[in-house]
């Protein structure tokens, strides 16, 4: 299968997914690990640079997105907010799972068990 997928992981996402993502043979790089305290503006920046889909448990990208204009490559905020690692990592599974050639280059929202895709 092939990963054409990037992902740019946000700090409240979980290791979890992290792991789990690059074990599974995608390109992904995780905000922590680059600069836990980058403010969401920087890491759209980064994300776009690289081509990178930015995975966040953070409603403020919606924000950025559709009221201030900025560009992304893609954003997926997971409205999870009591989610542990385990179901962070399950609702990333299922959605990649089903939904990874919808997705690319997206605004997406996934809450109360469906995903939503927006141009």
């Amino acid at each position: 299968m092939e990963r054409r997928l990037k992902f740019l992981v946000d700090v409240g996402v979980s290791r979890k997914v992290e792991k789990w993502l690059a074990e599974n043979g995608y390109d992904a790089k995780s905000v922590r690990d680059i600069d836990p305290k980058a403010n969401d503006a920087e890491i759209l920046h980064l994300a776009v640079n690289e081509g990178r889909m930015v995975i966040t448990m953070d409603k403020d990208f919606g924000e950025l997105v559709y009221n201030s204009g900025l560009k992304h490559s893609g954003v997926l905020i997971l409205r999870l907010e009591d989610a542990n690692g385990d179901r962070k990592l399950e609702v990333v599974k299922k959605i990649l799972s089903d939904y990874t050639d919808k997705i690319q280059n997206r605004f997406c929202v996934f809450q109360d068990g469906r995903l939503r895709i927006k141009k």
